[in-house]
């Protein structure tokens, strides 16, 4: 094999995996956020559901569709009405 065939595979594998490391980092899935909660003025640490918008034909990119976990409810389900998705 010639050294320049392998050399521009390596650089094809390399960039896959480069691009298969950033879908999987900023992709859709369970993210951590950092927000401003608009019904106690505090800041909260947020786990969210991110998934791909809804607009057909077009890529509009991640948008939040649920808050799974907030830190300033200490392992109790969510009992506010999850307006610190607004601001993600």
């Amino acid at each position: 094999m010639n050294l320049s065939l392998l050399l521009a595979l390596v650089i094809v594998l390399t960039l896959w995996v480069i691009a298969g490391y950033g879908i999987w980092l900023w992709g859709p899935g369970l993210r951590k956020h950092s927000v401003r909660c608009p019904e106690f003025k505090k800041r909260a640490k947020v786990l969210v559901d991110q998934q791909e918008a809804l607009f057909p034909a077009s890529y509009a990119g991640l948008t939040v569709i649920d808050v799974k976990r907030c830190s300033l409810f200490k392992g109790v389900p969510l009992t506010c009405h999850k307006e610190c998705m607004q601001h993600l």
